[in-house]
């Protein structure tokens, strides 16, 4: 082999060893398919009619009765009361749940813990 043939063999074998050492985050690879990175997702706005109607599904699926819905500028007023559960003692006392918007959130006042929680799940949010 003459000079010019080992110097340029070894000017190849130099580049590829400075490929092969570079670091991972320098060649860019796409993460495996069950490992993709997560996005910051901003969720929808919730409008004050869907928190309604998921509402108002909750209470029916969870034995209560839907009374009355009023609505007030910015908030809705929801009155229920437990349902007849066929034990013949009728039907419970009235209570109202406030639903209403701040800034992009829903905001249950008056409502129990467990309702909040499961309306909550249902329109996908945290209250």
């Amino acid at each position: 082999m003459t000079l010019s043939t080992l110097c340029r063999t070894g000017l190849a074998l130099a580049a590829v060893l400075v490929l092969a050492a570079a670091p991972a985050s320098a060649q860019r690879q796409k993460p495996p398919a069950g490992k993709q990175e997560k996005q910051d997702k901003n969720p929808a706005a919730v409008t004050l009619d869907v928190a309604l109607s998921a509402t108002k599904e909750i209470l029916v699926k969870q034995g209560f009765e839907v009374v009355s819905v009023e609505t007030l500028s910015d908030r809705q007023i929801v009155t229920y009361r437990a349902g007849n559960q066929g034990r013949g003692k009728g039907k419970g006392p009235p209570v109202r749940m406030v639903i209403r918007r701040v800034e992009n959130r829903i905001v249950l006042d008056d409502a129990p813990e467990g309702l909040k929680v499961e309306i909550g799940i249902r329109l996908g949010i945290k209250l």
